[in-house]
């Protein structure tokens, strides 16, 4: 049995593609004593972090474009900014709607965006002037963050 262990542990580390479709075939052929249950369970947990991490990039992508298009007075760049913004919330959309459980997580997603958008912001356009504020002065929930146009 321990050299069963050994081995799954093995092709885990050494063939992540084959251990993932043994894997499955294990599942599927309901064979739970042979599988690799601490690689398993890491895995799973490593897609929730991973939605998580996708709603942040987004955000913070979302969040970097409406202060710029809120704050930054380049008219030439006001159309590139809002195809962004729109991108960023058809996504934000979608991936809600596919994972609703995201919407318990969007709090302290928005504030963790905010603060690296804001940064991101700050060292691309501080040297020229532009001062930014430390909070963001809107609405946060769902809904404005996805529709409302706070430039206008």
């Amino acid at each position: 049995m321990t050299q069963a262990v050994v081995s799954r542990k093995d092709l885990y580390d050494r063939d992540f593609l084959e251990w993932t479709q043994e894997t499955v075939a294990k599942l599927r052929n309901r064979d739970f004593d042979h599988l690799d249950l601490e690689n398993l369970i890491e895995e799973i947990e490593g897609l929730g972090r991973s939605e998580k991490q996708e709603l942040e990039s987004r955000l913070e992508t979302l969040l970097a474009h409406l202060i710029k298009r809120m704050y930054i007075n380049m008219p030439e760049c006001f159309n590139g900014w809002e195809n962004t913004i729109r991108e960023q919330r058809r996504r934000i959309t979608l991936r809600l709607k596919q994972t609703p459980s995201l919407k318990n997580y969007w709090d302290e997603a928005v504030n963790d965006a905010w603060f690296l958008a804001l940064g991101t912001v700050r060292d691309e356009y501080s040297k020229n002037g532009y001062q930014f504020s430390d909070i963001w002065q809107f609405s946060r929930d769902i809904d404005s963050m996805l529709n409302i146009d706070f430039w206008e």
